[in-house]
Order: structure tokens, then C-alpha cells, then sequence
């Protein structure tokens, strides 16, 4: 869902009243200082995934300040990571007070004061969550906040990934949504203790891994040319890493796409739209190529052929 939040032409008290409120809703309530006597329009675009809430925002420059009376009107235990694409922004929390440049992401934790400054027009994309749901412990995130996360090493993992998932959060659905937030808080948690000089078991950096790429897996269901040698390319892992992380699950790559693929054509022939698509357009969609190997895959996978599983829903609908 994406809502947008403009503020102008209006008149420079109108446009300042409206900026604010519309900064309050899609944060948490701040004070805002504009920094030009008649700043530009901006704009906040929002989307949703999982507990995750990612906001897009191009503005003139200011300055945004949460104090301690505000935090006492409103207990948010939120965190913000921002991404900031243009425009140099100065982050002060915690008693650190750092730049944060076009590239770089940075953490605020809402649930204590922080004050921001970008004094040039600004793009960033920011991703609002729960503290609850990042698995770090309190000091080392307390030792982060305001300091910059430069585009190297871990930390540009997780920026690459933030800025392609806020590039596709309009098209994906709920359940693809979720698991794409839960991977990026996976990501982000590995790159805050990795900042800390404390790695996790050997088995949660896998997991946070298989999590990321499962994530990858179904974002590419329907290209037939996925393989196991691509997948392991495009998350940066060896293709012996890959197989090794499915085994632990009990399973292969292929066949976890293909059980993937099945659940998929298996909906989708239930639905309204199967008539007219067909069961090889249905197959073809979800990355399967030859109709002869489709229907034997389906049958060992339901018991029945995909036109006889077809007709069921119908009858039970």
C-alpha cells in the first residue's frame, strides 16, 4: 500500500503545518525547523512490509528534533534505519554526532532523543520497525546509534539489499513482503554485531543465509533458467555453501523450488483467473517450461493430475 503525503503550493505557514503533521504520522511526533524561509514542497511515499514500514522522502533542507517531553507523550519502541541516497545529513543521539553521507545508513532509536540537520535538499528512504523485532542486544545498539554505516564490507550488503527491497516493496505481496523485512532485520542484525566484534553461532549466520536466499528464490520463481549455480552467484555464496544450507533442512534446492512451484500452480488453478490462463500458461508462469514433465511433477506432488485438481476445488467451492 503506498500513500503520498504532499505538502504544496501552499503557503509558507500552510506547507510548514502540513510538513509536520505528515512527518508525525509517518515517524513519531518531532519538532521540525525548516532551514530556507520558503522551502520547497516535499513528499513521503509509504509502504508496508510485514512489521516493517518503509517511507521515501525528498525534502527541502531542516532540521527534525525528538525530545524527552515528546518521547513521555508518545513511548514508541521503534528503531529507524535511514539510507540516505542525496544530501548530507548530521545525526546526533547517544552523545555522538556524526555525518551521515549519500551511501551510508544510519540508526535511530526513537525511544530517546535525537536531533537530524540536513542543510541541502535531501532524498532518503528510511525503514521503520519494532526494537523488538531486531535480535541485538541493548549496549551494542546503544553504541551505534548516530554513527555511519559506509557502503563496505557487511554493511553494503545490507544497504544493497534495503535499497532493492524498497525498489519492489509496491509489487510484492504480504507473505513475499514479510519474508523479505525478516531477512533485511536478519542482514542488519549480523552487520550490528559484526560492528561489535561479536559474531553469532555458525548456525544463525546459515540461517539468516538460507533465509536471504529462500527470499531470492521465490522473487525468481517464474525464470526456468533458475539453477542452483545462479542462485548461489546472486547471494554471493559457493554453489557446495548452497546445497550444504538445504541438506541441514532436509531438502534439495531443487526440490524446495519445486515444491515452491507446485504450491504456486496448485493456487492458482483454484482460482477464477485459471480458465482463461490455462493449465500451461498457469505451469509457464510459475517456471515450468515442458507440459509433459509439469503434469508427472504435479501428480506426484498432489496425487492427481493438475485438471482433476482443478475440477475438485471447483466442487468443494
Amino acid at each position: 500500500m503506498s500513500a503520498e503525503l504532499p505538502t504544496g503550493p501552499l503557503s509558507a505557514a500552510e506547507h510548514a503545518e502540513m510538513w509536520r503533521a505528515a512527518v508525525a504520522t509517518a515517524y513519531v511526533p518531532m519538532a521540525v525547523e525548516f532551514l530556507e524561509d520558503e522551502p520547497a514542497p516535499g513528499t513521503i511515499s509509504s509502504h508496508r512490509l510485514g512489521p516493517m514500514r518503509i517511507l521515501q522522502v525528498r525534502a527541502a533542507p531542516q532540521a527534525a528534533t525528538r525530545t524527552r517531553r515528546m518521547i513521555e507523550r508518545d513511548e514508541s519502541a521503534a528503531l529507524i534505519l535511514t539510507l540516505q541516497q542525496s544530501g548530507t545529513a548530521l545525526k546526533e543521539q547517544d552523545g555522538r554526532e556524526t555525518l551521515i553521507r549519500p551511501g551510508s545508513f544510519s540508526i535511530t532509536d526513537a525511544s530517546r532523543t535525537f536531533r537530524k540537520r540536513v542543510a541541502e535538499d535531501f532524498v532518503f528512504t528510511s525503514f521503520h520497525f519494532p526494537r523488538a523485532a531486531l535480535d541485538v542486544e541493548e549496549r551494542h545498539l546503544r553504541a551505534l546509534t548516530a554513527t555511519a554505516f559506509a557502503p563496505e564490507g557487511s554493511a553494503a550488503l545490507v544497504a544493497t539489499y534495503l535499497a532493492g527491497m524498497a525498489r519492489e516493496a509496491p509489487a510484492l505481496d504480504e507473505a513475499v513482503g514479510r519474508r523479505a523485512a525478516a531477512t533485511a532485520l536478519d542482514l542488519l542484525s549480523l552487520v550490528v554485531e559484526d560492528r561489535c566484534g561479536r559474531e553469532r553461532p555458525p548456525q544463525a549466520h546459515a540461517a539468516a543465509s538460507l533465509a536471504r536466499i529462500k527470499d531470492h528464490i521465490l522473487r525468481n520463481l517464474g525464470d526456468p533458467d533458475l539453477s542452483p549455480s545462479g542462485i548461489a552467484e546472486a547471494n554471493h555464496v559457493s554453489v557446495r555453501f548452497l546445497h550444504k544450507l538445504f541438506q541441514q533442512e532436509g531438502a534439495t534446492v531443487g526440490a524446495w523450488i519445486r515444491a515452491q512451484r507446485l504450491e504456486r500452480c496448485g493456487r492458482d488453478l483454484r482460482r477464477p483467473m485459471a480458465e482463461q490462463a490455462g493449465v500451461a500458461g498457469i505451469a509457464r508462469r510459475w517456471g515450468f517450461v515442458n507440459s509433459s514433465h509439469f503434469s508427472r511433477a504435479f501428480r506426484a506432488f498432489y496425487g492427481m493430475a493438475p485438471r482433476e485438481w482443478q475440477l475438485l476445488g471447483r466442487s468443494e467451492g
